[in-house]
């Protein structure tokens, strides 16, 4: 299991951005596949962008591609969830995640059923 802490949400006019981190609480992030999600109200959680553990591979859900960009720093156990262009549709609970791929540096997971540990999640707002 891995601590994940997520920050950086708040509100945001159409068109603007934000950048959300999450932070790592593990031994070795570096061997974890990391993920976004996002969960509107009366919704289901659905996949966001997702980073293998080495940041060589990354995934991003067709509705954000071209406005959000996935990252992570290994030195620091973060990875960032970089917003542009943002919308009211992107108003939701975003939420990180991690699984364990041990040596496996190039996996990325798209599925809510493949992650292991989740944060808190954290709030976005954006208002037209």
């Amino acid at each position: 299991q891995v601590h994940l802490v997520e920050s950086g949400g708040g509100l945001v006019q159409a068109g603007g951005s934000l950048i959300l981190s999450c932070a790592a609480s593990v031994r070795t992030f570096s061997n974890y596949a990391m993920g976004w999600f996002r969960q509107a109200p009366g919704l289901e959680r659905v996949f966001v962008a997702a980073l293998s553990p080495s940041g060589g591979t990354n995934y991003c859900n067709d509705s954000v591609m071209g406005r959000f960009t996935i990252s992570r720093d290994n030195a620091k156990d973060t990875v960032a969830l970089q917003m542009n262009s943002l919308n009211p549709e992107d108003t939701a609970v975003y939420y990180c995640a991690a699984r364990g791929t041990g040596a496996l540096p190039y996996q990325v997971f798209t599925t809510r059923v493949s992650y292991e540990s989740w944060g808190q999640g954290t709030q976005v707002t954006v208002s037209s």
